[in-house]
């Protein structure tokens, strides 16, 4: 078990294994992007534990939707707004939509990934989206 007086070394074996472990890191590891990028390798949603710098680093944000779309969730409000962060979230599970940049709940691709992937997301698109044929077809036959 790690803890706050636990060494890089040691925190870096634990999140191999558990990649939650993150939490009870030291404030300093959990800025430390060795040990971030191998807790979201393990487990996406260990972001959560990351530093704000960390929630905001592209690589260490795509690693972790990439491993769990809802990683997206912790994300900075600009990765949010990234489109190849939130297509490789959405396409874990479409209904990671609702974290996304308005911007992006507006993006047709986007949405189109999303609802694709889980016809439930589309309560999440922009309203102009919901009112768009081919989304709506989409979100129909796939229900």
């Amino acid at each position: 078990m790690i803890n706050e007086k636990s060494t890089k070394d040691e925190v870096l074996e634990a999140v191999k294994h558990k990649g939650y472990a993150l939490e009870h890191a030291s404030e300093e590891l959990k800025g430390d992007r060795d040990v971030v990028i191998e807790a979201v390798k393990q487990a996406g949603w260990a972001l959560r534990y990351a530093s704000e710098e960390l929630k905001g680093d592209r690589d260490i944000v795509m690693a972790a939707v990439k491993q769990a779309g809802r990683a997206l969730w912790y994300a900075s409000d600009e990765l949010k707004g990234d489109r190849d962060v939130v297509l490789a979230a959405v396409k874990r599970n479409g209904l990671w939509l609702q974290y996304a940049s308005e911007e992006l709940k507006g993006d047709r691709d986007v949405v189109l990934a999303a609802v694709n992937e889980n016809p439930y997301a589309f309560n999440y698109a922009s309203d102009e989206l919901q009112a768009d044929p081919e989304i709506v077809a989409a979100a129909y036959y796939l229900n």
